[in-house]
């Protein structure tokens, strides 16, 4: 049964008061397939132009997203988040020019219950971001293998294999 059903199939939140204060943790990552014209503009792992440093803005907006999570999807718990770090790298340039940006988000709380879907949102935004301040160069971007890479605190733990960036 999926945790945020009840036994009517009705969604609910799901009850996290008789379990542990923990410390949690959750990382999680997102690609962004910068095509040659705007990959050009990467340089020491940054862009900057009209709308400002772009990969420093995706930073700020996807820490901004996990600490309105719960804002953004219904059955989360609100959180009082004590760590969020936002990091991105430019990858190696393909042979046709263009790179992917690796997003990862890292998020930490001591509570009943843990933080993979802020995680997930921070990378998420921050990945939004690199399109929405890209998108004046070409549209051509592409948002790919979002994901949970590792969780810490609670029940089990989790690591995903990686793969390269």
């Amino acid at each position: 049964m999926l945790s945020h059903l009840d036994d009517q199939n009705r969604p609910r939140m799901v009850d996290v008061g008789a379990k542990a204060v923990t410390a949690r943790q959750a990382r999680a990552r997102a690609l962004v397939h910068l095509p040659p014209a705007l990959a050009a503009l990467v340089a020491d792992n940054e862009i900057v132009g009209k709308k400002g440093p772009v990969f420093q803005t995706a930073s700020l907006a996807g820490t901004m997203a996990v600490k309105r999570t719960s804002d953004l999807i219904p059955l989360c718990h609100p959180l009082p988040i004590e760590k969020c770090t936002i990091e991105l790298h430019a990858g190696a340039p393909a042979a046709d020019g263009s790179i992917d940006v690796e997003v990862l988000c890292t998020v930490g709380v001591t509570a009943k219950t843990g933080v993979e879907m802020e995680a997930l949102t921070g990378a998420t935004i921050a990945a939004l971001t690199l399109y929405d301040m890209g998108k004046a160069v070409t549209p051509d971007i592409v948002i790919h293998d979002i994901r949970l890479v590792a969780k810490t605190g609670g029940k089990s733990d989790y690591q995903a294999p990686i793969t390269p960036a």
